[in-house]
């Protein structure tokens, strides 16, 4: 059965017309049905919302750091909303849904950008498969592309076979190393970009455990 979810007419707005974080708070969003809290976790029959936590690689650096995570389901795909706060300004940063929340990080899953405002706030919207359901699988092995071939992270020649993986966490990486450097983060050169030239993860959902990540709690 198809689940309706509502989100408040400010967040459609903002979305539709590519605001900034400034002008939009993911914490008014209102996705409908009952809710019921689980740890920091709330779970609706439709929806679920949760916090992201700084990384172990930039909990120096960027200590304030953090995002808000609100997910409504319409059964047939799902709306993540993603609300960041305590990041440098005017800098984009790269967003994943991953195996584990933190290195190695497993199988892993581009899903697109945020860029943050002059206040270091940032906001963004995915719409796609975030859910109990979300997995990668390869049956077999498959000649590759390869588009992005400088070292370290040049493209694979092909793909490993794979049973299906259950990819449940989330995280953010900042985009370019320089950035990171910038902001007094390690510059280490890490693959979590469109480019394979990223710098080092700032976000993840490693308050939730490895196995159990919160993507696992929406039924849809």
């Amino acid at each position: 059965m198809m689940r309706s979810f509502i989100i408040s007419s400010t967040l459609v707005l903002a979305v539709g017309n590519a605001a900034s974080a400034a002008d939009l708070n993911v914490n008014n969003s209102v996705i409908t049905n009952s809710f019921n809290n689980v740890g920091n976790q709330t779970i609706t029959n439709g929806g679920i919302s949760f916090d992201m936590v700084v990384s172990q690689a930039a909990r120096n650096c960027l200590p304030n750091a953090q995002a808000q995570i609100q997910i409504g389901s319409a059964g047939t795909a799902e709306d993540m909303f993603i609300s960041g706060s305590g990041l440098p300004p005017n800098t984009d940063f790269n967003f994943f849904v991953i195996q584990v929340p933190t290195a190695p990080f497993g199988l892993s899953w581009y899903q697109g950008d945020l860029e943050t405002d002059s206040n270091g706030n940032a906001m963004q919207h995915f719409r796609g498969r975030f859910s109990v359901e979300t997995f990668i699988v390869a049956p077999g092995n498959a000649a590759a592309p390869l588009v992005f071939n400088n070292p370290p992270f040049a493209d694979a020649r092909q793909n490993p076979a794979s049973s299906p993986v259950q990819i449940y966490h989330l995280g953010l990486w900042f985009n370019s190393p320089a950035d990171a450097a910038k902001t007094g983060c390690p510059n280490t050169v890490t693959p979590f970009n469109g480019e394979h030239n990223a710098g080092i993860q700032v976000l993840n959902t490693s308050n939730y455990p490895d196995d159990s990540g919160p993507l696992r709690n929406l039924n849809p």
